[in-house]
């Protein structure tokens, strides 16, 4: 920056007996410009560094390919277990495996009074997916929905890495809902999946839901 520019940006006033006052006001207005203009190139360069991130991206494709045994299971009607990795927690797990396990949801628990159907249950679980913010700021995308069974992809906002996330409403046990959350890529997840299902379970335990325990 030149002095000429950085004089332009102020408005002088110079008064014979007040020197000292007159230095004083254009240190401060001189420090003002330069850390404005420091931020300026800050948001710059986290700009470009996004753009840069996401064609990164794009080019190595962080999407990831959709696992093929997604869905209710033919054999034994159920979601699929995890693989050995930690980026994934399923209702589908026995109880003991800590890492993976996580408890069903009842859209009708004990003392709720205005008893809902499987259809009202699973708008209700549309409108929390919709219009919780979760903290991994992930974008959620309906991509598969029958009368008992939704599939979601969460994307990630700049390298685009998917997660998907089932729901399933099984015919034969009544109010229970069963779900799996995962991340195509990866060993690791810093726990986003449980945290996700934990903030969208805190809503829906606002319209009446419950969880068989607290995760």
């Amino acid at each position: 920056m030149t002095l000429c520019s950085t004089f332009s940006n102020f408005n002088i006033h110079i008064l014979k007996n007040n020197k000292g006052s007159f230095s004083r006001r254009f240190q401060l207005s001189q420090k003002l410009d330069d850390d404005n203009f420091i931020d300026k190139i800050k948001r710059r360069e986290l700009i470009l560094e996004s753009g840069e991130l996401a064609t990164i991206g794009a080019i190595f494709n962080f999407r990831g390919k959709k696992p093929d045994y997604l869905g209710v299971q033919k054999n034994q009607p159920a979601l699929a277990l995890c693989p050995a990795t930690k980026n994934c927690i399923s209702t589908s797990e026995n109880v003991t495996n800590l890492t993976h396990y996580t408890p069903p949801w009842n859209y009708n628990p004990e003392g709720r009074k205005d008893h809902v159907s499987r259809e009202e249950a699973m708008e209700e679980l549309i409108d929390v997916i919709e219009s919780t913010i979760l903290p991994e700021n992930f974008t959620p995308r309906i991509v598969e929905r029958t009368e008992d069974y939704l599939r979601l992809e969460y994307q990630s906002p700049i390298l685009g890495f998917v997660d998907d996330v089932e729901f399933w409403f099984p015919p034969d046990r009544d109010s229970v809902v069963e779900y799996r959350s995962a991340s195509r890529l990866g060993n690791f997840d810093f726990h986003v999946n449980r945290k996700r299902i934990k903030a969208l379970r805190l809503e829906l335990e606002k319209k009446g839901w419950a969880s068989q325990d607290s995760i």
